[in-house]
């Protein structure tokens, strides 16, 4: 008797970078990976302290993610045992629920062999989370601009930044809603124009790999930061960093509080290095862009063979 046993590997990411609010986000090389194999019930196993007290039965959002996917193709999950481990810290800035949303896809996809596409994920992503900063990177790798309606959903893969990345971690919790509630209920169409603009030459900077100008364009952000940094003393030292230190620039991670340097390629150890003595009492670490998004890897058992193999998230 055989059994499909496989894994599923999901980067984190980083939304915004600045002024590209809601509609920017890039996968990093910190991973949410799920090893499933069949069971006689659904069950959650945490392996991993970043995971503690997250829910092991039905209640797991993973389950409930993948339960509303194969109820969209009138489809029943078959039991399953999902081992869970991870090193994105939790409601840090770091997408750590939009792994989890972007996991429960995948595992629909892989259990019920759906053979979604990458476009196809992102859509059904980002209609839960509301927008595709921080999820469509994880499907995809890279760096992404996107735009999510309500008729659709549009990605443009903007490819693998060249540059090293340095993320201070503060250890206290913040979550989206609460970061949120900072912001303000509308602006002036003066005020969105202004602001806006701010983005767009963001975006044609990333675009144009001129990220001297996307650092300028991320501390004239108008959008989120005059109304978030005053909460967030970590992000008020790091602007003040940034114009001293050989950096392009630095922004708050996705909600936050993990603030983010954008270092030219090469510097990133020298950064690193000298952040920690301005931020001893919090993680400094570098990061790297991760290149492939969600990736699946599949080990097919029997009593005399044992086979596996490893692919992108198109496999089947």
């Amino acid at each position: 008797m055989k059994q499909n046993q496989f894994s599923i590997r999901v980067p984190a990411s980083t939304a915004n970078l600045g002024p590209g609010f809601d509609s920017i986000g890039m996968a990093l090389n910190r991973y949410l990976t799920l090893h499933v194999q069949s069971s006689n019930e659904w069950i959650f196993v945490v392996t991993s302290d970043n995971l503690n007290g997250i829910p092991t039965g039905k209640d797991n959002l993973i389950y409930q993610i993948a339960a509303w996917i194969a109820t969209e193709y009138n489809r029943e999950l078959p039991d399953t045992r999902v081992e869970m481990e991870s090193d994105i810290p939790l409601a840090r800035g770091f997408g750590s629920s939009a792994t989890a949303i972007v996991a429960g896809i995948e595992l629909a996809n892989q259990l019920l062999e759906l053979d979604l596409s990458s476009d196809e994920k992102a859509r059904w992503a980002s209609i839960y989370e509301g927008h595709p900063d921080n999820v469509a990177p994880s499907i995809y790798g890279g760096l992404i601009i996107g735009s999510h309606r309500e008729d659709e959903t549009n990605i443009v893969h903007a490819g693998i930044p060249d540059i090293d990345l340095v993320a201070v971690i503060p250890e206290y919790e913040l979550s989206t809603k609460e970061s949120r509630s900072a912001l303000p209920e509308a602006f002036t169409h003066k005020e969105a124009v202004e602001a806006s603009s701010i983005s767009n030459v963001l975006v044609a900077a990333i675009l144009q790999n001129d990220w001297a100008l996307a650092g300028r364009m991320m501390n004239k952000d108008l959008f989120h930061c005059p109304y978030r940094m005053p909460n967030i003393p970590e992000w008020q030292k790091a602007v003040k960093l940034a114009e001293e230190l050989p950096v392009y620039g630095a922004t708050l991670s996705g909600a936050g509080p993990i603030i983010l340097f954008f270092v030219p390629k090469g510097s990133g150890k020298e950064v690193k290095l000298q952040l920690r003595g301005h931020f001893n009492e919090h993680r400094v670490e570098m990061l790297e862009v991760d290149r492939e998004g969600v990736t699946v890897s599949e080990t097919i058992t029997s009593s005399n063979q044992l086979k596996s193999s490893s692919s992108s998230s198109e496999m089947r």
